[in-house]
């Protein structure tokens, strides 16, 4: 068990050096870093914690600590990655809103230019 749980506190360091490192260099927005930062600081208590794992292990009807912290895991990092594809496809229905705008303005511009160029010929 001490093998697993240093093995997770090490991954829960690195994964927050990795985002504080890509949020200083402007490769994710702060906004979304909060959720990776969150996950990483729980999995980092929960990996600290022979308590908390007693306890997820109790709760989920798990035999093993080890499996209950395997399992948290899991169910932490799916919590992010729902959020982030509520995330997405906000973006995406924004995306297409603002295409079809820029579709309609480039129809109005066409249309008015045409009907100058009509005027102007009589």
């Amino acid at each position: 068990m001490d093998r697993l749980t240093n093995f997770m506190t090490g991954f829960s360091l690195l994964l927050i050096l990795l985002v504080l490192r890509s949020v200083r260099r402007a490769h994710i927005r702060v906004e979304y870093s909060v959720s990776w930062l969150s996950a990483a600081l729980v999995l980092l208590a929960i990996s600290r914690s022979p308590w908390a794992l007693e306890q997820i292990a109790a709760l989920t009807g798990i035999a093993d600590a080890p499996l209950a912290l395997v399992f948290a895991v899991g169910c932490l990092f799916l919590i992010v990655f729902y959020r982030f594809s509520i995330v997405i496809s906000d973006l995406k229905d924004a995306n297409i809103a603002l295409a079809q705008r820029v579709a309609i303005l480039e129809y109005r511009l066409y249309e008015g230019h045409g009907r100058r160029q009509s005027q102007a010929a009589r």
